[in-house]
Order: C-alpha cells, then sequence, then structure tokens
C-alpha cells in the first residue's frame, strides 16, 4: 500500500499527553496533526494544527473530521467503538477498531488472550452477585473484581478480601459486566512496547521494569532487571498478540512475573504507554514517532536503547503545597523534563514526566528519583 508521506494530516481520536507526544513527533518529521475530544484547550490541541470539539458519539462530526485527514489512530483506547467506525469509513484508522473493541473491554480482551494460547490471570466473567460469590470460592481470596469496561489506573477495580466484601464490591462497581481475577503475588511488573508496520513488520523496546503507587504508575526503567530468557519470553508473546490482533501500530502488553518466574499478561494498551515514555530520549526511535511511522506506512525505525534509563511519572500531588520548583529538577543536567500543558493538577492526575540517562538502570531511577524529590517545595 502507498504510505502516507509527510505533509499529510493525521488525524487523532483523543486529546490527551499520548497526543501531545505523538503530534510534536509529528511535526518533527513534518506532518499536520488534526486532534478531535469533547474537550478544550487540550494538551493535544496545544500542539496540534486543529482541535476539533466534538463528542466521540457525534458520528456526523467524526466523519467531518476524517475528511480533513489522511489516517486517522487514537491517543487512548477508551474511545467508543463506534467512533473508530464511523472514521474508518472515510479513511484508513490504525489500528483498526477491532483492536480498539477488544482492548477497551476486559472480557472481550482476556477472552482474546486465552483463545490464542497465551497466559493470563486466571479470571471469571461476572454477570450476578451469584456469579461473584461462585467465582471467589474458585479462585480464592484475595482477588481483585474489575468492571469489564473502561478502565485504567485502578479506576473500575476493588479488592476483595474476605467473602462479608463481596457484595459491597459488587455494589461499588454499579451491578454489571465484570470479570474477577486471581490476586498473583506478583515478583515485579514489566511492559514490552512494540509497534508492528502496515507490511507486518514487527520492533520492540526490549523489556520495560515498572513500580506503581496507588494503581498508577510511578517509575519505569529500561532495561528490566530480569534474565534474558524470560526478557526474550515476554518479547514472544507480545509478537504473539500483535499479530493475532492484526495491529498496525504500536501495542504495550503488561505483564506480572510471579515468584516462580513465570509470566502472565494483566492488560493490552493499543497505542504508546506510559512505560514507554523515556524511549523519548532514551531510544533512537522513540515510541511517538515509531506510532506515526507504523500508522502511516513507513518502515519502523530501529529501537536502540542508547544508555539505560529511568522515567518518573509527575502527578498533581506535586502542587499540594504551591507550583513545582521547576528550576531544581532542571538543575539535574542529566534529566529531562516533559510537562502535559494541563492547567488544572488534581491528586493523582499525570501533569509530566522526567526521564534520566545513566550507565545502569539503578542509576538512572536513583537520579530521576532525585530529580523528582527536589520539585516539591517544603509545605
Amino acid at each position: 500500500m502507498t504510505p502516507i508521506l509527510p505533509g499529510a494530516t493525521i488525524g487523532v481520536l483523543g486529546s490527551g499527553q499520548l497526543g501531545r507526544m505523538l503530534a510534536l513527533a509529528a511535526r518533527r518529521l513534518g506532518y499536520r496533526v488534526h486532534t478531535l475530544s469533547p474537550d478544550h484547550d487540550t494538551p493535544t490541541g496545544q500542539v496540534a494544527d486543529l482541535e476539533v470539539n466534538a463528542a466521540y458519539s457525534d458520528l456526523d462530526a467524526v466523519r467531518a473530521f476524517a475528511r480533513g485527514v489522511q489516517v486517522v489512530t487514537f491517543e487512548f483506547e477508551n474511545v467508543p467503538a463506534l467512533a473508530a467506525a464511523a472514521a474508518a469509513e472515510i479513511v484508513p484508522v490504525r489500528p483498526h477498531g477491532a483492536v480498539l473493541a477488544t482492548t477497551q473491554h476486559r472480557l472481550r480482551e482476556k477472552t482474546f488472550l486465552v483463545q490464542a494460547g497465551l497466559p493470563v490471570t486466571p479470571f471469571r466473567t461476572i454477570q450476578t452477585l451469584a456469579d461473584l460469590q461462585t467465582g471467589l470460592q474458585e479462585l480464592g481470596y484475595p482477588a481483585v473484581l474489575k468492571t469489564a469496561g473502561f478502565g485504567y489506573d485502578g479506576k473500575g477495580q476493588v479488592k476483595i478480601m474476605q467473602p462479608a466484601e463481596a457484595a459491597p464490591a459488587y455494589g461499588k462497581l454499579g451491578e454489571g459486566d465484570a470479570v474477577l481475577e486471581a490476586f498473583v503475588d506478583f515478583a515485579c511488573e514489566v511492559s514490552v512496547v512494540a509497534a508492528r508496520g502496515l507490511d507486518g513488520a514487527f520492533a520492540h523496546y526490549g523489556v520495560i521494569e515498572n513500580t506503581h503507587r496507588n494503581h498508577i504508575l510511578d517509575l519505569s526503567l529500561a532495561p528490566a532487571r530480569i534474565s534474558p530468557a524470560l526478557a526474550g519470553e515476554a518479547v514472544t508473546l507480545a509478537r504473539a498478540v500483535l499479530e493475532q490482533l492484526d495491529v498496525v501500530g504500536v501495542l504495550c502488553v503488561e505483564f506480572f512475573v510471579t515468584q516462580a518466574g513465570r509470566l502472565l499478561i494483566n492488560e493490552l494498551a493499543p497505542r504508546p504507554h506510559n512505560s514507554g515514555h523515556l524511549t523519548i530520549d532514551a531510544c533512537l526511535t522513540g515510541q511517538f514517532e515509531q506510532q506515526l511511522r507504523a500508522v502511516c506506512g513507513l518502515p519502523l525505525g530501529a529501537t536502540t536503547l542508547l544508555r539505560p534509563a529511568a522515567m518518573a511519572n509527575l502527578l498533581g500531588d506535586l502542587w499540594q503545597h504551591g507550583p513545582p520548583a521547576w528550576a531544581a529538577a532542571c538543575a539535574f543536567d542529566d534529566v529531562k523534563l516533559h510537562l502535559y500543558g494541563k492547567h488544572t493538577p488534581r491528586l493523582g492526575r499525570k501533569m509530566g514526566h522526567l526521564t534520566a540517562l545513566a550507565a545502569t538502570p539503578e542509576a538512572a531511577a536513583q537520579r530521576v528519583l532525585a530529580a523528582r524529590a527536589a520539585l516539591a517545595p517544603p509545605p
């Protein structure tokens, strides 16, 4: 198929920080960018050529948006699949809407993984309180109950420690379709950010080690401190996911590494991922340029890790006692600051990130955490 070359216009459904970083990569390569979301003055809109304000459910607006671009992609998976289908009537949508429909719904995602023969956390489908009680008897305690669709950063899930907590937990999530997962006593969490081109070419960024706080990614290290054999297995599994889903674009596979050294797929994200932000500074081709290359049908770029790296998220919590001390963080000359242009800091809201490069992942983590600590003024 004919590639979409620089000078063309890329359409982005969604307008958060992932779209912003994609737009910045697109501008560097000479593309124009249009973004559509219900919001105004968004992180993506601030750097795009055109910001369209419309509901994703306004399919006529989505179609009109698609007529002004050459290809459409999305920057988060909670865009309704119907919006992707409407855009696909006009121009290519990459990854295609079926990828979106599968990965935005936990039950469909897990069913796909099981049918593909890929390792997942043991789970049960929950449609009634009786299903939940039976599932808890089968999976044991603790277990994690999650809404079937539209959850991220720990939203839409609750841990159940004992039988008496079952009914309140089910009520808290709205008593709709849900997924019950066995609790995994994991040794660590890792991810593989990978890309698949229009021609089926595959590229990956190795294995990234992740630490979460309050269900939100806090720190990522590359390369992950796991055995080469396990890292190779993780990449093989990620490639199987992208090929089985027929992905064109970037997709992240998140894994638990069990105490026994086994990999279990936790979640899929069909777009650039928070854990891959370090690739912007640490790799020859960052994940956002790679997304652009893939959806435009260009050859994928080399993913060489230039130096070990660490990324630390900056949440709205840092603003509790006043604006962060940006100059103090910038005094670390080996640390890079990325801010997302969000106007209102809130607890748990991702406002930016820091990346450090060093001789080892541990040294990079030490530097990036020190720089983040310097941001917070004394109360």
